[in-house]
């Protein structure tokens, strides 16, 4: 029969046990730090050292390709206060519930409903780079964006990567990139001596982009001969004539219809500015190779999100892949 133990052996049983989980949650404590630091954009567009708060819990997103990657990661229950203007899909869970703040728009923010959102983080685009210093004097500001030298797909992979840092969940970014590669490898034999045009419609007209800016994944990482990549000035890409498509004589031409990613009221549809008489002479209409974009919205407001990245490939293997 198994003796009792004596009431001074128990007491040191016990007093083990409560300093050995004591050890164990200091260490756990020391193994979360109370910030980390991270490389992020300042208001001028220059990548720059930040500390932030480790494992923040309340979240102020004013850049949609944050809110995409949040979301995307299971972190979106962290999220009090978003720009609600958007009318992408998949996002509309933040902007329809009403204990989410409306903190403005994506290019104007509403400073004291940031304040009263009470974040411990805010996360902005480059709409929102003008406001960067004012907002920063509210919570830590991290402005990711996407490196034009870079690329698209590698800037959605070094951003993921900075925001898991943050979250101290890294193990989770190469399952959520997982695939993107193989149908970039597709794409670019779908491509390869193929020559476009990639623009936007807006207000009427249509502007060529360049492979610095937005729809550079055409033109980079597919691989698309862009016969306008070293002409363009502007973010919004540059007005051309119809003729001149007709003599730069593309392949392709990718269309973003910029008013429709927006709402504008009135504006005339894509379709309705490209196929006019001059652009239907062209090889490109003949061959059906005039391809609109699915999904504008996505392509404007959220490129460099994870799920905008797997949406834009979608738009492109819907029209090239046969």
């Amino acid at each position: 029969m198994r003796k009792p133990i004596k009431p001074i052996v128990a007491a040191l049983v016990c007093a083990l046990v409560l300093t050995a989980s004591a050890s164990f949650t200091m260490a756990a404590a020391e193994t979360s730090p109370e910030s980390v630091t991270i490389n992020t954009f300042n208001g001028g567009r220059e990548v720059v050292e930040l500390a932030v708060p480790y494992n923040p819990l309340r979240l102020a997103v004013m850049d949609l390709a944050a809110l995409d990657m949040l979301d995307a990661f299971g972190l979106g229950d962290r999220v009090v206060g978003v720009s609600k203007g958007s009318s992408i899909d998949y996002l509309q869970s933040y902007v329809t519930n009403d204990d989410i703040i409306n903190l403005g728009t994506i290019k104007e923010a509403d400073l004291e409903a940031v304040m009263a959102s009470e974040p411990d983080l805010i996360f902005i685009g480059g709409r929102l780079s003008s406001q960067y210093d004012t907002l920063s004097e509210i919570a830590p500001v991290v402005y990711l964006g996407v490196d034009a030298q870079a690329g698209l797909v590698e800037s959605v992979r070094n951003n993921a990567q900075t925001l898991a840092s943050i979250f101290g969940i890294a193990d989770q970014v190469g399952e959520k990139l997982a695939g993107f590669d193989a149908r970039i490898e597709t794409l670019a034999g779908l491509a390869e001596g193929k020559t476009a045009l990639v623009g936007l419609c807006t207000a009427g007209s249509f502007n060529v982009l360049g492979n610095d800016g937005r729809c550079s994944l055409i033109g980079v990482e597919v691989g698309f001969e862009n016969l306008a990549a070293v002409d363009v000035t502007s973010t919004h890409g540059n007005e051309t004539s119809f003729e001149l498509i007709v003599s730069l004589a593309p392949d392709y031409i990718f269309v973003m219809d910029r008013d429709a990613a927006i709402n504008a009221e009135g504006a005339k549809l894509a379709r309705e500015i490209m196929e006019n008489e001059l652009v239907v002479q062209t090889d490109a209409y003949k061959n059906g190779n005039i391809v609109y974009l699915a999904t504008p919205a996505v392509w404007y407001t959220a490129e460099g999100g994870i799920t905008a990245l797997d949406v834009m490939l979608s738009d492109l293997e819907g029209a090239l892949v046969k």
